[in-house]
């Protein structure tokens, strides 16, 4: 690893301090997760500091379950308290996704990180694409009713958010607002059904990180513990915020702003990956 000057480390302090207020903020205003923020800047961060862009991706993906495991709750409760919290919606997702983001984390641990890379890169853009459209697209007037629609609805969303490093709210609330969820209750319910992916996956990614070579100092696996320090108080602080702006504004033109950044974030982690 490349030597990095004294001033160098604090920037990158400052700038994942500063990472913190913008994906709690995101967290509860568009309901995206902070996960969708926080894996770009630590995988930037660490490929800076030196580390492959494999190992960068795998402890920026693990780093950052743990911060969205814990914003969701700042989240959640600020959306309960204003009874935007689907709760029977809540009960029947949380299981699978529990299920779901153990096998995303799980594989997010034993692959190349390059595969990362180019699934955060994938879904990044189909994300970006669907906040630029004018109007969400609608699928149904109501979710399924069958036994293996919706277990399999969120499985899949638990297992590519483990996979990314993200939050429900990213694929949650899409899905939900495709089946006719209004969109802050999919919003509020999203951020409640986080912890059930950042919990699950950065265990996940703890575990199967235990021994790799070449970890940032300070790390639990493929959790770099000094990046959540600087990043999750600022975080918890700035999600019930965003929770309160989600309620107060229509935040069209800033979803189409956050889009255009993640096309462009996006196209710079596939481009990582060649």
């Amino acid at each position: 690893m490349a030597e990095i000057a004294m001033t160098t480390y604090l920037l990158l302090a400052l700038g994942l301090t500063l990472t913190g207020v913008v994906a709690g903020i995101l967290s509860g205003l568009l309901g995206v997760g902070g996960g969708i923020v926080v894996v770009p800047v630590l995988f930037w961060m660490f490929t800076v500091l030196g580390y492959t862009p494999e190992l960068g991706m795998q402890v920026a993906v693990g780093t950052s379950l743990v911060t969205v495991a814990i914003t969701a709750l700042s989240a959640a409760r600020s959306h309960m308290a204003r009874g935007s919290v689907d709760m029977a919606l809540w009960r029947r997702w949380a299981p699978w996704m529990v299920l779901g983001a153990l096998a995303g984390g799980t594989l997010a641990g034993l692959v190349d990180g390059t595969l990362l890379l180019v699934v955060f890169g994938t879904v990044a853009l189909l994300v970006a694409w669907n906040m630029a459209r004018p109007r969400p697209r609608m699928l149904a007037p109501a979710l399924p009713e069958g036994r293996t629609a919706q277990p399999a609805m969120a499985g899949t969303v638990g297992f590519v958010s483990a996979m990314m490093g993200i939050g429900s709210g990213t694929l949650g609330v899409p899905l939900m607002t495709a089946f006719s969820v209004p969109v802050h209750r999919a919003v509020g319910t999203a951020a409640a059904l986080g912890l059930m992916i950042g919990a699950p996956g950065a265990l996940a990614m703890m575990v199967f990180g235990i021994g790799a070579e070449g970890r940032p100092p300070l790390s639990i696996g493929y959790v770099s513990v000094i990046a959540v320090v600087l990043i999750l108080p600022t975080s918890v602080l700035c999600a019930p915020l965003g929770a309160r702006l989600a309620h107060a504004l229509q935040p069209v033109w800033i979803k189409r702003a956050f889009a255009v950044f993640l096309c462009l974030t996006a196209l710079r982690m596939l481009t990582s990956a060649l």
